[in-house]
């Protein structure tokens, strides 16, 4: 098989680590897939051949899709799904995992989410969507603290503030509001409760989930300072209920993806169900239409079952058909290194050491996110969050351990962490 992963981050090097490690069938002569990515980054040209070509052209994608005889394309980032990349790619004739851009609207809007939600008798939180200053207020003063404003389009994981300060909510929502023609934001009420992130695939019609996995947005310890992309995850959650997954895939993944199939928009792809468990039960925070960041990087290394037939089957509809997943028993925490003045202004091209040697300890996998290659051959920051340090090991401790060994490996200049992902479970609020 011959795969094609559109993306250059961390969770697109997760993917195509899975994809390499799995065979691409499950027969006797199962072999590796022959894996490519565009742009890819260095971590990732390790394990695939990578190409020069924008993941949000989608002709470009499609055309070179085409002239590697592609057997599917999986694509990675929330931005080329929007911006109708898979289209692109199915109109040529080649299986494609991740939703048309009509679909990945339960990302790009979060009004448009909210609606399908309401329509398929989703539990979420209450909102109103607003255009105006005014508009803000009233909306604010109903709800009252703690403030929850989101952008209504893609906002790279940052679009959202969640705080008891009126004015600082206010000048958010303008902010949004200012940023695009005919701007929108969701004031909402807040939710209580721990957050749960669930994958779900799906091929338009069957759902087929994979293991939860918590992960950590704000940038400091203790969950303080402003909201990121994430700093960090883990996965299994043992503190979750027993029955969680098969809630969340009854109440809200299945009627969530019936409902698009009714609307004549089959969802094809990653549903990223986020959720909060809160005291009146489970309520859907957001969708996103794709593979998470980080939890991609803890969820995908517990699989067991090889990734690449379930993505095609996906992709071509047959998800029903599919081999069932196996979860191997160990956990997973992964810990971003962000770049000096994430999640604000980065400084990009310091020199990254120590990656190799972080690699090489048992139980550790580094992935690479903002990286680039200098012309003679320094690996240095390009962007914010700049690697994902894996550990794995038998319990949550143990894989926190390695983790936290891999990231004292790596030195990065102004570089930042937080020393507290997964130290900690959460305590379910009482039903």
């Amino acid at each position: 098989m011959k795969i094609l992963v559109i993306g250059s981050g961390a969770r697109e090097h997760a993917v195509v680590t899975a994809l390499a490690g799995g065979a691409g069938s499950t027969g006797p002569d199962a072999m590796p897939p022959e894996l490519h990515a565009a742009p890819g980054n260095p971590g990732i040209a390790a394990l695939a051949t990578c190409h020069a070509v924008d993941p949000l052209d989608g002709d470009a994608v499609a055309a070179l899709a085409t002239e590697l005889a592609a057997d599917l394309v999986v694509v990675g980032p929330e931005a080329p799904l929007v911006a109708g990349v898979a289209d692109a790619v199915r109109a040529a004739g080649i299986p494609c995992f991740g939703p048309s851009a009509e679909a990945a609207q339960l990302e790009g809007s979060k009004a448009f989410a909210k609606d399908v939600m309401a329509q398929a008798g989703v539990p979420t939180a209450m909102a109103h969507v607003c255009a105006t200053a005014d508009e803000v207020a009233d909306a604010l003063d109903a709800f009252g603290a703690p403030y929850v404003v989101k952008d209504d389009g893609l906002a790279a994981g940052k679009g959202v503030v969640v705080t008891d300060d009126r004015a600082e909510a206010l000048a958010h929502a303008l902010a949004c509001i200012g940023r695009r023609p005919g701007g929108t934001v969701l004031v909402e009420e807040y939710l209580d409760g721990p957050e749960v992130s669930l994958f779900c695939l799906s091929d338009g019609t069957t759902v087929v989930p994979l293991a939860p996995a918590q992960d950590f947005k704000r940038a400091l310890d203790g969950d303080a300072g402003p909201n990121t992309g994430g700093m960090g995850a883990y996965s299994p959650l043992p503190w979750a209920p027993d029955d969680l997954t098969d809630e969340v895939v009854a109440r809200v993944a299945q009627p969530t993806v019936d409902e698009m199939r009714h609307r004549g928009i089959p969802f094809v792809g990653v549903l990223y169900c986020g959720l909060a468990l809160t005291r009146r039960g489970v309520r859907v925070i957001e969708f996103n239409a794709r593979f998470g960041d980080p939890e991609t990087q803890v969820v995908l290394p517990r699989l067991e079952t090889p990734l690449a037939p379930v993505l095609l089957a996906a992709a071509q509809g047959t998800l029903d058909q599919a081999t069932r997943l196996h979860w191997r028993p160990d956990a997973a925490v992964t810990v971003v290194v962000a770049a000096h003045g994430y999640p604000g202004s980065v400084r990009a091209g310091d020199p990254i050491d120590g990656a190799a040697d972080a690699e090489a300890l048992p139980g550790v996998h580094v992935l690479h996110a903002g990286t680039t290659l200098t012309d003679d051959g320094t690996l240095v920051s390009a962007g914010g969050r700049v690697l994902s340090v894996v550990g794995t090991g038998a319990d949550i401790e143990a894989a926190r351990a390695a983790a936290y060994a891999g990231v004292e490996r790596i030195a990065l200049r102004g570089s930042h962490h937080r020393s507290d992902i997964a130290a900690r479970m959460p305590e379910l609020p009482v039903l």
